[in-house]
């Protein structure tokens, strides 16, 4: 995994995970009037199982600064020895 992409829509949260060898698209699994903050949570969270779950390694996601309001894009890193993924949100 490379990177996230979050959006806001009329009819709620969708995400597109960046891979190396394309996008996955779909709805973020949260309730429609959830806010930035706790869908950018969700997101991360779940990118680090997908990672754990189909990739057996740990992942951190670090989240862009605020380009245009209702998106937003994160980095997907392999994370560091020194302790478990951030999730930073």
């Amino acid at each position: 995994m490379k990177g996230i992409f979050l959006y806001a829509t009329p009819e709620g949260w969708r995400i597109s995970v960046v891979t190396e060898s394309g996008d996955v698209c779909g709805r973020l699994d949260v309730p429609i009037g959830t806010g930035p903050r706790d869908a950018r949570a969700a997101a991360a969270v779940m990118v680090t199982q997908l990672a754990r779950d189909f990739h057996d390694t740990e992942v951190e996601v670090t989240w862009e600064p605020l380009r245009q309001p209702g998106s937003w894009t994160a980095r997907v890193t392999l994370a560091t020895a020194y302790g478990p993924p951030s999730g930073t949100v």
